[in-house]
Order: structure tokens, then C-alpha cells, then sequence
């Protein structure tokens, strides 16, 4: 069944993007952090002040996970509720399509930064089968947090969020693949010199003081 979805993916990519490539790729910038680390709340702000289009990996699995037709939808909340990382074919075949809507309906709308991926080394392998060609990954935006805050900004979300996996048991084996699998891929993009790390330990607007600081020099 995986197998099928990557297949589709490698297939449809290149409609859509391609005739876009022509004019202008989609500029992307990866958006890394352990879980609690504020990505979604940065990418809010940045999408405010700067014209990006977020795409959060975890919010479409999610709804690709809720979505009643959904083939993969038992599939995603297995690899969610263990704190897994969920197959990388069905992660771009959502992005793909995400970033397809986006350019259909304003051929303006190309910079996305995209949360939470890769995530590991076999979602980076994917990227670069599928995507490397179709668009450009410009850097990777690092909120660098200790994992003890991580954990008590998401139990303190999980009271109002109604996540499954904002629980201690989920978190432990969240941050876990995050240390395990993710740090890894940060570590290769710093060897590349596309690493840009922020202090995401302080509060909101420190943060993205930060983060405009980054986004006004690489324009």
C-alpha cells in the first residue's frame, strides 16, 4: 500500500510543480525543533509578517488521520500514538498537495515553510527523490530548546488541546525520535552551512526577534 502511494507521488509531482518551475520554484525553508519547541506558534507569526505559507507536517497527517475516506487514516494514528515517525511516502504525498492548492490558487504564494520535516533520515531521502528537482530548499530554521521546557509546554498544551499525543508517555517517546532521528538531519544541513539556530527557550517575542532577524538577511 506504501509502495502505491510513493508511486502516485512520483508520478503527480512533477505536473503541477514542474509548470511552476518554469516561472519560479517553490522556495522552501525546513522548520526543526523538538516537540514544545514553539515551531507552529513562530510559523503563525512569520506567515503575519512575511509572505510564506506554513505547512505543518504534523496538522496535515492529522487531518489526513481524521478525514473519513482516508486510506491511511488507522495507519497514521498507530504511527502517532506510538510517537513514530509515519512513512515518508504518505508525509510528501500531503505536501505535495498542499503546496500544489497553494500555488493553483495565487501563483504568488511559493516561499513555505514547512514544520516538523524531515524528520529522519529516510524522510530527507524521499525530499530529495521526489522533490530535490521540483523546488529549493533555501535553509533550515532550528528552535533549539531544552527537552525538559519542551515537555511542560506540551502538557501545559495538552489541558486545551485535545491532542492525543500531548501526554507525558507520548512525549518521552516523542522526544526520543526527535534526539534519535532529527537532531541527525539538523546536524547535516549545519555540516552544509543551512542551519540558522535560534534560542526558542525564551519568551514568544524574544524568539522571534530572533526570527525576523534571520528572515530580513536572507530576504
Amino acid at each position: 500500500m506504501i509502495g502505491r502511494v510513493f508511486g502516485y507521488v512520483s508520478q503527480r509531482v512533477p505536473s503541477l510543480l514542474y509548470r511552476v518551475s518554469l516561472t519560479m520554484k517553490p522556495q522552501v525553508v525546513f522548520v526543526l525543533g523538538g516537540p514544545g519547541a514553539g515551531k507552529g506558534t513562530q510559523c503563525s507569526r512569520i506567515v503575519e509578517n512575511y509572505n510564506y505559507t506554513h505547512l505543518s507536517a504534523g496538522d496535515l497527517l492529522r487531518a489526513e488521520r481524521a478525514r473519513e475516506e482516508s486510506e491511511f487514516g488507522q495507519l497514521i494514528a498507530n504511527y502517532i500514538k506510538e510517537g513514530k515517525i509515519v512513512p515518508v511516502e504518505i508525509t510528501i504525498n500531503l505536501l505535495r498537495k498542499a503546496m500544489e492548492e497553494t500555488m493553483q490558487q495565487d501563483e504568488k504564494k511559493f516561499r513555505f515553510l514547512i514544520d516538523g520535516f524531515p524528520r529522519n533520515e529516510d524522510n530527507l531521502e524521499g525530499w530529495n527523490t521526489v522533490m530535490d528537482s521540483k523546488a529549493d530548499v533555501k535553509f533550515v530554521l532550528f528552535f533549539d530548546c531544552s527537552n525538559e521546557v519542551c515537555i511542560d509546554r506540551c502538557l501545559e498544551r495538552g489541558k486545551v488541546s485535545g491532542r492525543t499525543d500531548d501526554n507525558r508517555e507520548s512525549l518521552e517517546k516523542r522526544i526520543q525520535t526527535y534526539l534519535q532521528s532529527t537532531r541527525p538531519i539538523i546536524a547535516l544541513y549545519e555540516k552544509l552551512g543551512k542551519v540558522r539556530t535560534v534560542d526558542a527557550s525564551r519568551s514568544v517575542d524574544e524568539v522571534f526577534g530572533d526570527v525576523k532577524t534571520i528572515l530580513d538577511k536572507e530576504g
